[in-house]
């Protein structure tokens, strides 16, 4: 196969340039508060045929403000991450750990029991066992030889 290399004029390859030092500016010397929040919390989803397992980090936030819900073939995790307590005249010389609520919403692979589901929490990981449901696992039929 052959390929044929397109040949920018110098005015172009000088605006591509500009261009891309631009974007490098932005990406470096922009303002956190415009720079896109990563989805929290951060997940981990493994899947086999019995079911699902998906881990979550969740530093600082209580096991009673976690809130776990499944929907179908959806699961929403949400809960609120508290802000933490400065003492006495304290000020904040750097902030980077967000509170407030949070909510995620994953879309699972097939339909799960979610009367055999487990969630545990330790060390601010959140560890879910999503057993696939029933009917919905693949049935293996048998084929008869025909007479």
């Amino acid at each position: 196969m052959m390929y044929r290399r397109y040949r920018m004029s110098p005015l172009w390859q000088e605006m591509d340039r500009l261009q891309r030092e631009m974007n490098r500016f932005f990406e470096t010397y922009s303002p956190v508060r415009y720079r896109p929040a990563p989805s929290f919390p951060a997940m981990n989803i493994w899947s086999n045929e019995e079911g699902v397992l998906i881990t979550s980090e969740v530093p600082g936030v209580k096991s009673e403000d976690i809130d776990i819900q499944v929907v179908g073939d959806t699961l929403t995790l949400s809960g609120e991450r508290k802000p933490d307590e400065v003492q006495g005249d304290a000020r904040y010389h750097r902030q980077e750990r967000g509170y407030g609520k949070f909510a995620r919403s994953i879309q699972l692979p097939f339909s799960v029991d979610v009367n055999r589901v487990d969630a545990r929490f330790k060390n601010g990981v959140l560890l879910i066992k999503l057993p696939r449901a029933e009917e919905d696992k693949p049935k293996k039929i048998a084929v008869k030889a025909a007479a």
